[in-house]
């Protein structure tokens, strides 16, 4: 598996492309939609690019699990329930949920997501 610097500057290159966003904006910590103004239709673009640049295959709501979020066996008024949180933690083991499990709103879920969980995501499909 290539180092996690290596990594990170394929999915760095694959956001700049994908999002036309300075590649100083590409940070760990900086979140998909809210920091680099990532779109539903982004993530399309950003899969192709992930699946190129490391010649993996990504299952649709596989990366970004959607269905989770509009399933009404998770969410209630607005809100995933404990079912729903179980279910993200197990479809994501790479995604820190910390923040968004304090408050569990749908709208807040495109906020959740961080370069640095893109990164954790890629190791795993490659260590596998």
């Amino acid at each position: 598996m290539p180092p996690r610097d290596e990594i990170f500057e394929k999915v760095r290159n694959a956001l700049v492309d994908a999002l036309g966003v300075d590649e100083d904006d590409v940070r760990p910590d900086a979140t998909m939609v809210g920091d680099l103004g990532a779109e539903s239709i982004d993530f399309l673009d950003i899969v192709f690019r992930l699946e190129k640049a490391f010649g993996i295959k990504i299952p649709r709501g596989e990366l970004f699990p959607e269905d989770v979020l509009s399933s009404s066996e998770f969410v209630n008024n607005g809100k995933v329930n404990a079912a729903g949180i179980a279910a993200l933690k197990s479809r994501m083991p790479f995604a820190d949920l910390a923040k968004f499990e304090a408050n569990p709103s749908v709208q807040n879920f495109a906020n959740t997501l961080t370069v640095e969980d893109m990164v954790r995501y890629v190791q795993s499909k490659l260590a596998a």
